[in-house]
């Protein structure tokens, strides 16, 4: 089916505003001789943040403004405003970049203003209805506060299919159009939130598409892999062997097959930080990396070699978060296929904090989880109900985590703990173990088969039944996959629309996001939130600051670093120094909000709690800024300061 709806109206041209390679750029011209640079027009109200415009399609640049010597935009582009001249009807003078180098002159009437670097990024499409872009807000409004918006949207998208397009422009395409893997341009005017008799309220979200040439799909060279992340502290010398036994038993069975070729096993150990107990010998090691390069069972020798540890780790609690970042840092994921990158982590125990002293990289769960959505890495768990855990109280922490680091969606989670209910037995035991890994083996092996369009392998009889969690969410994992592999191939990227409506959920079930918001920070924007964050955290865990003169250390600190300190406003709240591009986002949260008053009346324990999400954040921010093929110049500036990178709302402090 189509991504796009057949309509009179419809915007020709492919959509998404693709980086192009710095071969590929025009020369700019050199900053202006003598004086000081120009400065681009602020947004009104703001001392910090520039006006910037996208271009309509047939837009025109000049060097004067008037038409002569006008020469044809290629698709829409983002230019920071300069001058404006005539009002509506005029002209604007536009630069890439913001650092005073001119570009020329756009006719007024061919741009949009664009005041937030806000963008919508689509959600994986299994599992949820697609998203529809509306021609007008009252049509995306009514449908919203409709009781049944699932299915009007349903019969929406049934006469638009049926060529009785009504309000709707287009659709998301059917393909996942993933942002991590071809960036694109999906700019969001507004966001009102909608509050509904029924359901959770929803962003009416304003947006448009920026259309240009796009790059022929590369041909499919499909691969997949999973590597088996195992916990190989004391104890779990079973769970080394059961996981030995599936990878031999499947090597086996697709070794002389068509997927012999196209899939192949890793392993990853880890055990605990070494400032703990030198003695554990390492914290994580790479056994075997997923090589097509070797034939498939090349693995087999090298797992033979995977012990548990001869001496105890400090405290039941241990770094997973630690492999975790290991494994995705030292595999080369490129290699293998968007939606068929899997890592499977095998564990007893709950991970430690971010904040906890021996902690490898200061990450929390939620700052590991979308480090390894970004590399388009799925993480499964299976958690071992051990008796041991049982005794420290540790299961219900350990599900909570690992629910959280292996939802695909709000409903979806690839957590299975170990056993599952079905053999009757009360904790783990590597026969139960062996089942659930020789299922989830076989899922994603199955799965990579049918989307290759390779004979599914005969594998033998399974030990048992599947897990039930794992068996009704097959469908959709599957589907997820193949989804998000056929989005890498044709380069899906955002729907032919120029200016539409649409909201973040699904209509069907609001509970999952379709739509995430994304801020598209520069690098010193993410630089100055960082220095900023820091200067919170350590005036927040300073035990000799009373509570009264946080704000106004705080002030003085920030000044002394901020990289224009006569924009330092008086702190009312804490937001308040973090960034005027936070102020008018539709994201809240108590950080922002905290002020002066609120700061003294609050809790040891809460304010404890508030810098330990600060110092999550700021773990995450370093591994954004060094993450270098995720900064983008929007613009085609050639100006590095001018990159961004494309920051989760959620994200936010």
């Amino acid at each position: 089916m189509s991504a796009l709806i057949p309509r009179r109206a419809v915007i020709a041209g492919a959509l998404a505003l693709p980086v192009a390679a710095p071969e590929a750029q025009t020369p700019r011209p050199g900053p202006p001789q003598g004086g000081a640079p120009a400065r681009p027009l602020l947004i009104p109200n703001k001392t910090t943040l520039y006006q910037r415009i996208v271009t309509h399609p047939g837009a025109t640049l000049s060097p004067r403004p008037d038409s002569q010597g006008a020469q044809p935009i290629a698709g829409f582009e983002v230019f920071y405003v300069y001058a404006r001249q005539g009002g509506d009807s005029g002209w604007v003078q536009v630069g890439r970049a913001s650092d005073g180098r001119i570009d020329g002159w756009v006719p007024a009437a061919k741009t949009i203003a664009w005041q937030q670097t806000l963008v919508g990024a689509f959600t994986n499409p299994a599992g949820r209805q697609p998203v529809l872009f509306l021609d007008n807000k009252d049509a995306e409004q009514n449908l919203l506060l409709d009781g049944h918006a699932g299915d009007s949207a349903r019969q929406m998208l049934a006469a638009a299919q049926g060529g009785n397009p009504g309000h709707v422009i287009a659709r998301e395409p059917d393909a996942w159009a993933n942002i991590e893997e071809h960036f694109y341009l999906l700019p969001i005017l507004s966001s009102t939130p909608i509050e509904r008799e029924f359901g959770p309220p929803l962003r009416l979200l304003e947006v448009i598409s920026a259309p240009a040439q796009q790059p022929p799909p590369p041909p499919p060279d499909f691969k997949a892999a999973v590597v088996f992340l195992v916990d190989t502290t004391i104890s779990m010398q079973p769970y080394i062997n059961g996981t030995r036994e599936v990878i031999r038993q499947v090597v086996g069975r697709i070794r002389s097959t068509p997927m012999g070729n196209l899939f192949r096993f890793g392993l990853v150990a880890y055990r605990d930080s070494l400032e703990d107990t030198a003695a554990l010998e390492y914290y994580a090691r790479v056994y075997a990396k997923p090589d097509f390069n070797q034939p498939a069972d090349a693995i087999l020798a090298a797992i033979d070699q995977v012990k548990e540890a001869k001496a105890s780790s400090l405290g039941y609690d241990e770094d997973p978060i630690g492999g975790l970042k290991a494994t995705i840092d030292e595999i080369d994921w490129n290699g293998i296929s968007p939606g068929y990158r899997h890592v499977v982590l095998i564990t007893d125990a709950a991970a430690r904090p971010g904040n906890h002293p021996h902690s490898v990289t200061r990450m929390s769960i939620t700052q590991i989880k979308e480090y390894a959505d970004g590399k388009g890495v799925w993480v499964w768990a299976l958690h071992l109900l051990t008796q041991e855990g049982a005794r420290h109280d540790d299961w219900s922490l350990a599900a909570r985590q690992y629910k959280e680091l292996t939802a695909r969606n709000e409903t979806t989670q690839l957590y299975y703990p170990v056993p599952a209910g079905q053999t009757g037995a009360q904790y783990a035991t590597q026969a139960d173990f062996e089942n659930q890994a020789d299922h989830l083996a076989r899922a994603v092996i199955t799965a990579a088969a049918q989307t290759s369009g390779r004979p599914v392998p005969d594998l033998g009889p399974t030990r048992g039944q599947a897990p039930p969690q794992l068996a009704q969410q097959l469908p959709v994992i599957r589907e997820a996959m193949r989804l998000a592999y056929l989005g890498h191939v044709q380069q899906t990227t955002a729907p032919e629309a120029v200016r539409s409506w649409t909201t973040d959920r699904d209509l069907a079930d609001p509970a999952l996001t379709s739509l995430g918001v994304r801020v598209l920070l520069t690098k010193n924007q993410l630089s100055d939130l960082a220095a900023t964050l820091k200067q919170v955290l350590r005036l927040g865990r300073s035990g000799q600051l009373e509570p009264g003169n946080f704000f106004a250390q705080l002030q003085s600190a920030v000044a002394s670093s901020f990289r224009d300190p006569q924009q330092i406003p008086q702190a009312t709240r804490i937001g308040s120094l973090l960034g005027e591009f936070l102020e008018d986002l539709p994201y809240k949260s108590e950080l922002l909000e905290t002020s002066s008053h609120e700061w003294e009346q609050m809790t040891a324990i809460k304010r404890d709690a508030m810098m330990n999400g600060i110092d999550d954040r700021l773990s995450l921010y370093a591994a954004f800024d060094a993450d270098t093929q995720k900064w983008y110049d929007l613009g085609n500036s050639q100006n590095p300061s001018e990159k961004v990178y494309p920051v989760p709302i959620e994200a936010l402090p």
